[in-house]
């Protein structure tokens, strides 16, 4: 077992894939010597660079993201790197009309086997500013969403990715990248897109969770437990499409509550599809309305301490788990809703 960071899986996913399919290859900006932003490509053009599967591309997002498009229907298996969210919605075009209907379009007869790389996170204006934007991706049929929040989830899921054969978004929560460090196997492992992972078990509430907020709800489930004695289950969703929802449903007729936390905007997010899912198949088994958490349907503010606001916190994830238990949060007293 060796600890690493989660920057340090997702280079050496794409470095065991590359080495494991001659097909896999890596273009973005400032990929190559310079090693990605926040350093996501480190080390792999010392390996390959000299091979050609690695390139270093002009400042285009639908440029790369065209290139990958056509060499993954000519038999490759590219990585296509976006250096930050803030800079995805520039290649919306070809990921939602061409990326994610080549297969439909040609009657099965093509195919874009392709994973975009993306680093994401609320952050300062304004890079970051538009950069939770996963639940654009998840309306279009055609393309699979992997959001992990683990080193251990994020190898398994990268190669999985990468070998899968339909365009995969593949969000990297910049947070995390140094944040934490996980034990990962010596030998090869993949994760299989589509299954969740109830990272903590629980009998009174089900959180569902993402990236980021998973670690929250986690030191919160924590908290709860220690000092009121709730018992919370928090289950990470890792993909979002396809969505594991036997996994979300199972943990709701467990508990008879839910919480949705994500970082994105709660309007239109991807917590409203789980709560319409849960009211649809699981309305008996709840004990009280389902309560989701999410940033405030606002651009992201300039002013520093409104920014540390908008993010869901630990507050915002215990007052959401209160409301559903019917309890009064303890130590706030300031009114404050749990959304």
């Amino acid at each position: 077992m060796e600890k690493i960071t989660f920057q340090e899986a997702l280079v050496q996913a794409c470095m065991e894939e590359m080495r494991r399919d001659e097909r896999v290859f890596l273009l973005g900006q400032d990929v190559g010597p310079f090693g990605g932003a926040l350093q996501s490509t480190k080390g792999i053009w010392q390996e390959f660079g000299g091979s050609g599967r690695v390139i270093d591309t002009p400042i285009s997002e639908a440029a790369m993201v065209g290139l990958g498009i056509g060499a993954a229907m000519m038999g490759r298996r590219p990585i296509v790197e976006i250096m930050l969210g803030a800079f995805l919605p520039n290649a919306v075009s070809p990921i939602i009309n061409d990326a994610a209907n080549v297969w439909y379009y040609t009657m099965g007869k093509a195919r874009a086997p392709m994973v975009i790389r993306i680093k994401f996170g609320w952050g300062p204006p304004l890079h970051a500013a538009m950069v939770n934007t996963e639940a654009f991706f998840v309306h279009v049929p055609g393309l699979k969403v992997v959001m992990p929040s683990t080193p251990l989830d994020a190898k398994g899921l990268l190669k999985s990715a990468i070998r899968d054969d339909n365009p995969v978004l593949f969000f990297e929560h910049m947070y995390l990248y140094q944040g934490i460090k996980e034990e990962i196997p010596a030998q090869e492992y993949t994760i299989p897109l589509g299954v969740a992972d109830v990272k903590r078990t629980g009998t009174d509430v089900t959180i569902v969770a993402t990236a980021l907020m998973v670690h929250r709800a986690l030191s919160v489930a924590e908290k709860l437990s220690k000092n009121e004695k709730i018992e919370v289950e928090v289950l990470d969703l890792r993909t979002l499409v396809p969505l594991d929802r036997d996994a979300i449903l199972k943990s709701v007729k467990k508990t008879g509550r839910l919480v949705v936390v994500h970082e994105a905007w709660k309007f239109g997010g991807m917590g409203g599809e789980i709560a319409a899912m849960v009211a649809e198949e699981a309305f008996d088994h709840l004990k009280s309305p389902i309560a989701r958490i999410g940033a405030p349907h606002v651009p992201i503010p300039y002013s520093q301490a409104f920014w540390k606001g908008f993010i869901p916190d630990e507050q915002k994830i215990t007052e959401a788990v209160h409301k559903v238990l019917n309890r009064q949060s303890q130590g706030l007293g300031n009114g404050r809703s749990a959304s």
